[in-house]
């Protein structure tokens, strides 16, 4: 199924929710002291995933250009 454009764009907004989030808990969690290395290394990886989704989604809504 298809998404329409402001579809995309109402995606594009929670996921950089999620994404902040996630830095706002790997900065609590490195701030603590008492950070578990590995789980901040998983939040790290997740982060980036959502990045990744983020900007091809933002790829997406933009017309090809042809040069």
């Amino acid at each position: 199924m298809m998404m329409d454009e402001s579809e995309i764009v109402e995606k594009i907004q929670q996921l950089v929710v999620q994404h902040r989030d996630l830095d706002m808990a790997i900065q609590a969690l490195i701030e603590s002291g008492k950070s578990d290395v590995l789980q901040i290394q998983r939040l790290k990886k997740q982060k980036l995933r959502l990045r990744d989704i983020i900007s091809r989604m933002e790829n997406d809504l933009l017309p090809d250009i042809i040069a």
